[in-house]
């Protein structure tokens, strides 16, 4: 048995005050970079050394197979053996394996790997376009409604009570969800929250089968607590009964998976549930600089809940940067340019460097910068091509003969591609999608531009070139935030901070504001050393406004418009010429009209065919000739060629009003 003092040595005083409360209900409130780990690992291996509890008497949950692993083996270095380390699925199966048969008297039945095969013929007897909806955003919303235990005969009711809105209409989600639960209790099967449910209601309706938990574990730790959805939170009380022998671990500032019934009032409401809990505050980090800090801390003043202020143990470093950049391209050439300085003279790997986005389709523009640099790179989410919109595209495009450009209308339309005009998908995995058709749709116009001879299998063996310097496990992170969260990088990348994309907002979908703060706040702390927080002036769509997240972390942190390199979009600050087109410009009205109509003639989005700052520069620059039109930051060769003839009309026309 290892001693009990050497398990606390190394330990700052917040987490040996955390080691040393061994019984009753505690709360660890844990900030980012805090050394969460650590201190549990550390206050279990007290338990064990100190005589409070055996090993075997206690259970630590996670929510992850690979955390439960580290617990494990972090216990067994600390000289503890026999502490139990399991996610909750994964403990509450085996509970219903050994007890489910002797009290409930039935077979268990198997546990699915996915819903998908059973979702699939339901999903696929929907009306078009809800038919084209991704099988995983069912599959979320069925889960959505089973870890807050809503069965298919509340569901209807409970939308109605809490305003939350389903990927397709209501009636037809509420059909697919009851098909899903009958067509599976048919073939005796089990998904992962029948798992949780199936543990709550033996020990409700078998006391004994309770019993018999209760006496095989004495004390219970419970990792990332602020992550706990009701039906996890029933289960826990289940095992609990009526002791309060519970630590709880967690930061409500990171709790971030509110799809999945996640809520940070379990970790808040903590102390009414056991009124004689100790609470300990982690606020010492270990993971980034002074000046990421106080970035963070800016925003943490915003977040309520406990109030956690995060104190650095690393020397100073570099200011974090907090810049708009003059347009979409011009903020992936900043990137690229930054990781290559990175690389070059401060000898950062490109596995410590992250770029971090909010939904899935953020990852392209990036991939293809960094693939014609020549850049290596991983995408953690699924890199463009492989993506379920791109996947399926290239599928039906590799069996086509005909023009690129017509053949790739023709497929994405096939796929469900909503048109400018229709209703906005309202999930971010469905946004994703749309988002890639409609990038496949303008890849394949400027493939077509450049190569008129050009069929479809040339613009897939095209594709698969431009994307190709991907590989796995290696190069510059780009990921989710959602995936980045428990990792930490020496530089991180937050680019495309805009309203509408952080907080998210996509057709009847509007995030929960308070958890879009607190996934910024996530993103900002998995920095160590260096920290970029951009977005781009002139938006595709229209809406250029900053997120207003940027104004919380403070005003006087915001740098001046960066420029690209060779950007040319926007005339100086202050000069005439820019007033005039910032300020309702008759040239830049005359062409947004063209452009509009263009795009309805072409069915694509209006930014497919010129994003807001190209027909800004064009107004400022009024240009006479192909040439002087080339000349503008935005209109390439292809484009000249497509668009050309209209526009120096246009700008004539208008020009001379």
């Amino acid at each position: 048995m290892v001693e009990s003092q050497s398990i606390l040595a190394g330990l700052n005083p917040e987490q040996r005050e955390a080691a040393l409360a061994t019984r009753g209900p505690v709360a660890i409130l844990a900030g980012a970079g805090t050394g969460k780990t650590t201190t549990i690992t550390h206050r279990i291996a007290y338990q064990v050394a100190s005589g409070a509890f055996r090993p075997g008497e206690i259970l630590a949950v996670t929510f992850t197979e690979r955390a439960a692993g580290e617990l494990r083996a972090r216990l067994r270095a600390l000289g503890v053996d026999g502490v139990e380390a399991r996610t909750f699925h994964a403990a509450a199966l085996s509970q219903l394996s050994r007890l489910w048969p002797i009290h409930a008297g039935t077979p268990l039945g198997d546990v699915l790997d996915s819903k998908a095969p059973l979702i699939a013929s339901f999903a696929n007897a929907l009306p078009p376009p809800h038919r084209f909806v991704p099988r995983r955003d069912l599959a979320t919303e069925i889960e959505w409604a089973k870890n807050r235990r809503i069965g298919p005969e509340r569901y209807p009711d409970e939308l109605v009570a809490t305003g939350h809105v389903p990927p397709i209409p209501a009636d037809l989600m509420h059909r697919v969800y009851d098909g899903y639960e009958r067509r599976k209790r048919r073939v005796e099967r089990l998904d992962f929250e029948d798992m949780l449910d199936h543990a709550v209601r033996l020990f409700d309706e078998h006391p004994e089968a309770a019993g018999d938990v209760r006496a095989k574990y004495a004390a219970f730790t419970v990792d990332e607590y602020q992550d706990v959805n009701p039906l996890q939170a029933a289960l826990l009380d289940r095992w609990l009964g009526d002791r309060d022998e519970v630590c709880v671990v967690g930061d409500d500032y990171q709790t971030i998976y509110g799809f999945t019934g996640a809520s940070p009032e379990h970790l808040l409401g903590f102390a009414r549930r056991f009124p004689s809990a100790r609470l300990v505050r982690l606020e010492e980090n270990y993971r980034s600089t002074p000046q990421i800090l106080d970035t963070a801390n800016r925003l943490a003043a915003r977040l309520g809940g406990f109030r956690k202020t995060l104190r650095s143990t690393r020397p100073a470093g570099p200011a974090p940067v907090v810049r708009a950049i003059t347009g979409e391209s011009a903020e992936a050439d900043m990137v690229m340019d930054e990781v290559r300085r990175l690389h070059g003279s401060e000898g950062v790997s490109y596995e410590h460097m992250a770029v971090l986005y909010r939904i899935n389709a953020r990852s392209e523009p990036f991939e293809e910068a960094f693939a014609r640099a020549r850049i290596p790179y991983q995408v953690r989410d699924g890199a463009f091509l492989r993506r379920p919109g791109p996947r399926a595209a290239l599928h039906r495009l590799r069996g086509e003969t005909g023009p690129a450009s017509g053949t790739t209308d023709r497929v994405t339309a096939a796929l469900g591609f909503l048109p400018e005009g229709s209703e906005g998908p309202g999930s971010p995995e469905e946004a994703t999608r749309q988002a890639d058709l409609v990038r496949l749709r303008t890849l394949a116009r400027e493939f077509e531009a450049s190569r008129p001879d050009g069929g479809a299998a040339d613009f897939v063996a095209d594709l698969i070139r431009r994307f190709s310097i991907e590989e796995s496990g290696r190069g510059v992170n780009l990921m989710t935030y959602h995936r980045a969260k428990g990792l930490e990088f020496d530089a991180v990348f937050l680019p495309r901070l805009l309203d509408g994309e952080l907080p998210f907002r996509s057709g009847r979908n509007r995030a929960s504001v308070d958890e879009e703060r607190r996934l910024l706040y996530v993103g900002i702390t998995r920095a160590r050393r260096w920290l970029f927080l951009t977005w781009p002036i002139a938006r595709p769509d229209g809406r250029g406004a900053r997120s207003p997240f940027i104004d919380e972390l403070s005003p006087a942190q915001v740098e001046a418009p960066a420029r690209g390199r060779g950007s040319r979009q926007a005339a100086p600050a202050g000069s005439d010429r820019a007033s005039r087109v910032l300020d309702g410009d008759p040239l830049l009205a005359a062409l947004k009209r063209w452009r509009l109509e263009r795009a309805r003639r072409d069915g694509v989005p209006a930014y497919v065919v010129f994003h807001d700052a190209t027909l800004a520069a064009i107004a400022e620059r009024h240009p006479r000739t192909p040439a002087e039109l080339l000349a503008v930051s935005g209109v390439g060769p292809a484009k000249l060629e497509r668009y050309g003839q209209e526009l120096l009309a246009t700008v004539a026309v208008a020009g001379a009003t």
